[in-house]
């Protein structure tokens, strides 16, 4: 079983920095499609933020975080980063991590609160 936890959450005032971490442990595979960071507020649907290819390293990113957030993993490809910079308002959310591979493999984080508010 896979178990995924985020930290790093918190406030944060607008144009501030947050970075988050995203730590797998259990029993790992080797054939995954991609680790992923998600958020959510109330009454909407998660969406994507940002993604990293399991195998490349590839990654790809929501529009509206584009060139503000960055996605980064460590070597052993069980530690995740979200480096979150420039925060708006919009941005506050739950932040949850994603690991998604060969049906039925998906695993989710429980999530951590961002709070961006002066």
């Amino acid at each position: 079983q896979v178990q995924l936890v985020e930290s790093g959450g918190g406030l944060v005032q607008p144009g501030g920095s947050l970075r988050l971490s995203c730590t797998a442990s259990g029993t790992l595979g080797d054939l995954y499609y991609f680790m992923g960071w998600y958020r959510q507020t109330p009454g909407n649907e998660r969406e994507m933020v940002a993604t990293i290819s399991w195998i490349y390293g590839r990654t790809n990113y929501a529009t509206s975080v584009k060139d503000r957030f960055t996605i980064s993993r460590d070597s052993s490809k069980t530690t995740m980063y979200l480096q979150m910079d420039s925060l708006k308002p919009e941005d506050t959310a739950v932040y949850f991590c994603r690991l998604n591979g060969p049906p039925p493999v998906d695993h989710w984080g429980q999530g951590t609160q961002v709070t961006v508010s002066s």
